[in-house]
């Protein structure tokens, strides 16, 4: 029994990372590496904080409600709970992050086969995402059992070839402090806090092992070993590819963030990395996107719809719309979203840490708190 729980909680840790780990996961941290050079550990110590800790209080939040993001939403009213949760689910679906996924494997696929369609290429991959999130039952099987070892296996080898190459970090001119600050908001550009929200709950419900004989309460301590493992995997391969980014960065020419993995696959292992690297990245989005989805599409059938439409005609749906943002490009998408997250992540990093806080003692100014961090980052980034 005990080796099964571990299996479990290994396989569900997969399952974790490769739902966080999609195309922000990607470049940011490269991104990062880059810009900070022998100073990475300062960037990287921000970056960590708000890709890594800060979603993983979001995890133990939602699992203190027992797996209910309704609840968790709830606690800052019905109405602005709803909207909240609709938005933050919306940008996670067809409006950002699904369509960025598909944005940077077809901007990886274009370095290599120039003549490739982005309308093709979005068509081909919402068509392969339907036909995995069709079977809903069965995706947190095939994110963990199949699809994750074969992207770690990708990213490792990326990995290893650049900790094997020859490269000097260079000396950075800016302020440690200013690359601890920027290393916060790349952090905020992974998008993983609004992900945990809605992801973490299919982790915990597969967890509780509802059977005949009532609710295994084990599933606690198996949802916290799987956050460990997701989240411990997550850092390593951040400060891995910053780190590789940095001792390569003045060999790297590139116009855009989109274009550093590709650089630097073919600057570490040669062209060889150009067939490594497109396998890597199209699982890392399609494993991201198969998830974003499909929790999308439950939440609208659930909550919008009241299960008045059929899963697979909201699924369809959503692609579609999927399929004409991805056609604005990994630029785009991103200039989109950055504004967006700046102004919603320091309130609902203060709804995590509240939630937590008011399980365990009687915390009442949360939802005012939630509201006035929500009032200053917006405040602060329009003046």
């Amino acid at each position: 029994m005990k080796t099964l729980l571990r299996s479990q909680s290994l396989s569900s840790g997969f399952a974790l990372f490769s739902m966080f780990f999609g195309a922000g996961n990607l470049i940011f941290p490269l991104a990062l590496g880059q810009m900070a050079g022998d100073q990475n550990f300062y960037a990287m110590l921000g970056l960590i904080l708000t890709a890594v800790i800060v979603p993983l209080i979001g995890v133990i939040a939602i699992l203190l409600f027992d797996g209910d993001y309704h609840s968790f939403f709830a606690k800052l009213g019905k109405w602005p709970g709803f909207a909240l949760a609709l938005t933050i689910i919306t940008l996670l679906g067809p409006l950002g992050s699904t369509p960025r996924c598909i944005a940077l494997s077809f901007s990886t696929v274009k370095s290599f086969f120039p003549g490739t369609s982005a309308v093709i290429f979005s068509a081909i991959s919402c068509l392969l995402i339907f036909l995995f999130t069709v079977r809903k039952n069965r995706i947190i099987e095939i994110l963990g059992r199949f699809l994750t070892p074969i992207l770690l296996l990708g990213l490792g080898f990326i990995i290893v070839r650049g900790f094997m190459t020859e490269g000097v970090a260079e000396e950075s001119q800016v302020e440690r402090m200013n690359l601890f600050l920027h290393g916060l908001k790349e952090g905020y550009n992974t998008m993983d806090l609004l992900a945990a929200f809605f992801f973490s709950s299919s982790i915990i419900m597969m967890l509780k092992n509802k059977n005949g004989e009532g609710e295994d309460p084990s599933h606690i301590r198996r949802t916290l070993k799987a956050t460990v493992i997701g989240g411990g995997l997550l850092a390593l391969v951040y400060l891995c590819f910053s780190y590789i980014a940095s001792v390569h960065a003045s060999s790297l020419e590139i116009s855009g963030k989109e274009q550093i993995l590709t650089a630097l696959a073919l600057k570490v292992a040669g062209p060889f990395a150009g067939i490594v690297l497109c396998i890597t990245v199209a699982l890392t989005c399609l494993t991201t996107a198969i998830a974003l989805i499909s929790v999308f599409a439950d939440f609208v059938k659930t909550r919008v719809l009241q299960d008045k439409v059929r899963y697979e005609v909201i699924l369809i749906g959503s692609l579609l719309i999927t399929f004409l943002i991805a056609n604005i490009e990994f630029k785009g998408i991103s200039a989109f979203l950055g504004p967006i997250l700046e102004v919603c992540y320091p309130g609902l990093i203060v709804l995590s840490i509240g939630s937590i806080a008011s399980h365990f003692v009687d915390f009442k100014p949360m939802k005012f708190l939630v509201f006035l961090a929500f009032i200053c980052s917006t405040v602060i980034y329009f003046y």
